[in-house]
């Protein structure tokens, strides 16, 4: 969709007549309600629509097209306020949008983003573009906050077997997931989204996003790596042949390649070429050849392929008294892997004394996409109306059906309390306390943060999480 105007619900085209007469703008707020998934979200994603979406100007052309399908299908159109936005403000939204800095790790029930509309004469637009505003908002600190809260698991694990926790984490949980998103934007939006907490991905969208709406050179990093078609194409009785291939292409000192082996029997694949027939060309390379698992118990089965390369290649015990494999070897996991089954593998592989440092993980559609606007409860309410006479006067809702479902009442800020981030009404605190900063208003960015800046924000919320919990 290229035409900004119907970038909304149909049910928001009738609005701008449903308003008191007397409103002249609107306030409303974006939140991630409190919910079972996570006490904390971590915020991203805005600045990325900021850029796309609202520095683009809307165009005499927009508002033809966007008539007519108003028209056909059955809704009213707003034509003399798209209008004025043309005339008046060179098709640029009027509207200021305050912000926390993306990166933050903050609370459920604590709002993100507050804005209100900046012309009087259009209360109706902060809400017009709740569809496309908080679209852009949930997706990627859902995807953000999933990932975190693997990287919590992960980073806890190093801590208790490795000796370069903080070397190791970047690289620990890569993006498979470009195949199992619903678009090529979820890829981009979704996929640099994990790339806030690590550094691995094969989502390649996410490095261009990252570049155009972050100023980032190169976000994410991959290797080469063999999949199913090109291990069975050689056929069953030339699968040691296949993973030769491999080796010849790629295998060079100090670096890494990853080659799937279980296209038909993984520890087969293990203990006999892997450990047997391959073994002294894998040493002699001076690569890492990294194992990948693509079936069975996402558990189990990387835990038997460790244990058959150990009793190959050994190893070493280090500082922490977890057994660390020889260079030359290492294992991903990526096939079955979710919040659940990591905390599972990562629990198993400290009880027995393994070393994180031997193990990368995989998500693919579990990062990406097995998340909804429901995970983390994401909603935009309006909070406040300013009347004619110049008063704000709160809104809210509170529906007796659900308490939880209630909403904020008055123009909001957000506070540093006992080190903790929370909401309070924005008549009530100092402006200068108010943690809420504005980064766009009338079709110019005010704030904006490099992906260093998210990323490092991101890292102080990890450590943060970590000493209190």
């Amino acid at each position: 969709m290229t035409n900004p105007l119907l970038a909304t619900d149909s049910y928001k085209q009738s609005h701008f007549r449903q308003y008191p007469p007397e409103a002249r703008q609107i306030s409303a707020y974006v939140e991630a309600r409190t919910n079972p998934f996570s006490d904390d979200v971590l915020f991203f994603g805005l600045q990325a629509y900021l850029r796309k979406a609202l520095q683009r100007p809307i165009s005499d052309k927009d508002i033809e097209r966007a008539a007519q399908i108003c028209s056909a299908h059955g809704v009213p159109f707003n034509r003399e306020g798209w209008q004025q936005i043309v005339d008046d403000h060179a098709g640029l939204l009027p509207l200021e949008i305050k912000a926390l800095p993306e990166g933050s790790l903050v609370p459920s029930g604590v709002p993100l983003v507050q804005l209100e509309n900046t012309d009087d004469r259009m209360p109706w637009l902060t809400t017009w573009v709740e569809t496309a505003l908080l679209r852009a908002v949930w997706y990627p600190s859902t995807v953000a906050t999933m990932s975190f809260k693997c990287k919590q698991v992960i980073y806890r694990g190093l801590l208790a077997t490795s000796e370069e926790p903080d070397q190791q984490i970047p690289f620990k949980l890569h993006d498979f997931g470009a195949r199992g998103v619903s678009s090529s934007e979820s890829a981009a939006l979704g996929g640099m989204a994990h790339l806030v907490n690590f550094a691995g991905t094969d989502t390649m969208e996410a490095l261009e996003a990252a570049s155009e709406y972050y100023d980032a050179e190169v976000a994410g990093f991959s290797i080469p790596a063999a999949e199913h078609s090109t291990m069975t194409s050689w056929g069953p009785e030339r699968e040691t042949a296949a993973y030769a291939n491999v080796l010849d292409q790629f295998a060079r000192k100090d670096k890494l390649v990853a080659v799937v082996s279980d296209s038909y029997d993984i520890h087969n694949a293990v203990r006999n070429i892997w450990c047997g027939t391959l073994k002294d060309q894998v040493l002699a390379s001076g690569a890492t050849v990294v194992i990948r698992p693509d079936s069975g118990s996402p558990v189990e089965t990387p835990l038997k392929v460790l244990e058959t390369l150990w009793q190959s290649y050994g190893g070493t015990e280090n500082a922490k008294g977890a057994r660390l494999l020889n260079p030359a070897v290492r294992v991903i996991q990526g096939d079955g892997m979710t919040l659940a089954t990591i905390e599972q593998l990562v629990a198993e592989m400290v009880r027995k004394r393994w070393s994180l440092d031997n193990i990368a993980f995989g998500m693919g559609g579990g990062l990406l996409q097995h998340v909804n606007r429901d995970t983390m409860r994401f909603a935009m309410k309006a909070n406040a109306m300013k009347t004619e006479d110049g008063q704000w006067k709160d809104v809210f809702k509170m529906p007796v059906s659900d308490p939880n479902k209630a909403s904020k009442a008055g123009r909001q800020a957000v506070v540093f309390q006992n080190g903790q981030l929370v909401a309070r009404k924005f008549d009530e605190v100092d402006p200068a306390d108010d943690q809420l900063k504005v980064v766009y208003r009338d079709g110019k960015l005010h704030e904006s943060s490099s992906f260093d800046d998210v990323r490092a924000r991101a890292n102080d919320g990890l450590k943060q999480s970590l000493s209190s919990g």
